[in-house]
């Protein structure tokens, strides 16, 4: 995955989430590490392809869990995950990253 980097804000979001889930459930916080592990993967294969939030930044909704993974184009073929975002708290909130 060269292609695609996690900056450190959007890992700790992950890191907080998986370890909310974990919490609660080891079967739930699997499911959601195996669904953000894919996501990555289908946005490497295929960045461009998925919609704009803005004039700079895409989104990755996930399916199961209500979060989306935004990201833009850092360079050339290289993009940056900048924000894992829970999709019902503060909205844009990452926009300065």
């Amino acid at each position: 995955m060269d292609k695609l980097r996690v900056t450190e804000a959007a890992e700790q979001e992950y890191t907080d989430s998986l370890r909310w889930y974990a919490e609660r459930s080891t079967r739930v916080a699997e499911r959601f590490e195996a669904e953000f592990e894919k996501a990555l993967e289908t946005i490497a294969a295929h960045p461009g392809r998925y919609p704009l939030c803005d004039n700079r930044h895409r989104f990755f909704l996930l399916k199961r869990y209500p979060f989306q993974i935004i990201y833009r184009k850092a360079v050339e073929d290289r993009w940056l995950v900048v924000a894992v975002a829970h999709t019902r708290r503060r909205p844009g909130y990452w926009r300065k990253r």
